[in-house]
């Protein structure tokens, strides 16, 4: 029965992930698909916390997994260097944080098969952290004032998506579209995706399929995280002259027309009325968020959430235009290649 089964490889790019990875890659080895048809293949970025070590422990005890070095320590080369060695039929890259559920791989593979147009496949991420902070961008990442609509982290929804989590590819896509793109330090996924909808090929999403995310507890560290999202989403914009998608613009057009009405003011205080006007929209719609995960997590969590919720716009807002400035207007001057920006997990 199980010859009938795709054979399965799992690919994990991670780095300093000590304190998930050892659940993680069991969940995956938990999963009820058939053994002889899954590999995990996990490629390290040099970690410094023990994680290779935690991988290597688990690698001889299951001839499944492997590791493998990731000397240019990003995900996309990460990525590229295990798909040139993977051996299965469909690939699935899974992040070094999370936890699949126990028909994860199953439910993927039947739904990537099940629907003949789609190239991909995928289901729906939900989001969970530790500590107070950690909560509270947890519930605000699901929240529609937080990312929109992101299907794949609002879940209840099945149909054609332009991007999806954790989804199950064949392996022959690589020949249609290329590999990742080793440039992107960051939305080399969604780069992916954008590649095989522009191909002709067709990202499906379930709700039955679910994976557990775990969050930032930091706000320095989320604050990063999303200015780097919108930093590297004007590189990819730029690169295929494509439109972005509605939701992933709404906050560099917030940012800019705050900018550009406070600048206004200066010349007629009519603009800082308007400004003020849009500010109090704004407000109304952090509340709307607010009371969301108040809902989802408790109210004490809900007086954090418009702190957090504005972390998430203006760091993706300022982190496109600061793209935009970089890549459009100074071409690229002074970046390395890849400007890794501190990068953290």
């Amino acid at each position: 029965m199980s010859e009938k089964q795709p054979f399965v490889t799992i690919v994990m790019p991670i780095r300093n992930e000590a304190d998930y990875i050892g659940r993680t890659i069991r969940s995956i080895l938990d999963n009820d698909y058939p053994a002889d048809r899954l590999e995990i293949l996990v490629a390290d970025g040099q970690s410094d916390d023990g994680t290779a070590e935690i991988v290597n422990g688990v690698a001889k005890k299951d001839p499944r997994v492997k590791l493998f070095e990731n000397t240019g320590r990003i995900v996309s080369t990460a990525l590229n260097m295990m798909l040139r060695a993977a051996r299965g039929d469909i690939f699935i890259p899974v992040s070094g944080h999370c936890v699949v559920t126990s028909g994860f791989i199953r439910k993927s593979v039947a739904c990537l098969t099940g629907h003949p147009e789609a190239w991909v496949a995928g289901g729906y991420l939900k989001t969970v952290s530790v500590g107070f902070i950690g909560r509270v961008v947890a519930a605000a990442t699901q929240s529609r004032v937080g990312v929109g609509d992101a299907r794949h982290r609002l879940g209840n929804f099945d149909g054609w998506v332009d991007t999806v989590a954790f989804g199950a590819h064949y392996l022959w896509v690589l020949d249609k579209v290329g590999y990742f793109d080793e440039e992107l330090v960051r939305n080399q996924d969604d780069e992916f995706n954008m590649r095989i909808i522009q191909a002709g090929g067709k990202i499906r999403i379930s709700s039955n399929i679910c994976s557990t995310y775990y969050s930032r507890s930091s706000l320095k560290k989320l604050w990063r995280q999303y200015f780097q999202y919108g930093f590297w989403r004007t590189r990819t914009l730029q690169k295929h002259g494509k439109p972005a998608v509605f939701r992933q613009v709404i906050p560099v057009i917030f940012v800019v027309t705050i900018i550009s009405l406070a600048l206004l003011g200066l010349v007629s205080p009519l603009f800082w009325w308007v400004l003020a006007s849009l500010l109090l929209i704004y407000s109304l719609a952090l509340v709307s968020g607010a009371i969301d995960v108040g809902r989802q997590t408790g109210w004490k969590c809900a007086l954090a959430a418009p702190l957090i919720f504005k972390i998430i716009h203006f760091g993706y807002g300022l982190g496109t235009l600061w793209g935009f400035v970089r890549f459009i207007i100074l071409r690229g001057a002074g970046m390395k290649k890849p400007d890794r920006m501190k990068l953290s997990r």
